[in-house]
């Protein structure tokens, strides 16, 4: 079981909408920046995913300062495609941070690429 942890602003409708999805093998859980980072350092939980207004620095600052940069991305306000994501994930990162007004979209691609990783 993938268990990806979702925060920020828009928590609560990132772990929505990947539920939504019916991935099989993924769990999502709402949960806040700090409790995720200490999850994810001890393998407690895989994924994260991060919201803010810009996508920018508040969806990932406190991730960014616990697990490293080497660990996080940011989409900002972009919507990543699938094999983005992928190559993401087979290059160590597995924290990811986009806008809010973004999550209908690139929440989906994010949960998708990490469900069919290997």
């Amino acid at each position: 079981m993938t268990k990806i942890l979702t925060g920020g602003v828009g928590k609560v409708e990132v772990a929505d909408t990947v539920k939504q999805l019916g991935l099989e093998g993924v769990e999502v859980v709402v949960s806040s920046d700090m409790d995720a980072a200490m999850k994810l350092r001890v393998n407690q939980a895989d994924f994260y995913l991060g919201t803010c207004h810009t996508g920018a620095g508040a969806s990932l600052g406190v991730l960014v300062g616990l697990m490293g940069q080497a660990a996080c991305h940011t989409f900002g306000r972009s919507v990543p495609t699938e094999d983005e994501v992928t190559a993401l994930i087979a290059g160590g990162k597995k924290v990811f941070g986009f806008a809010m007004d973004q999550i209908g979209e690139a929440a989906p691609v994010i949960a998708r690429a990490i469900a069919a990783r290997g």
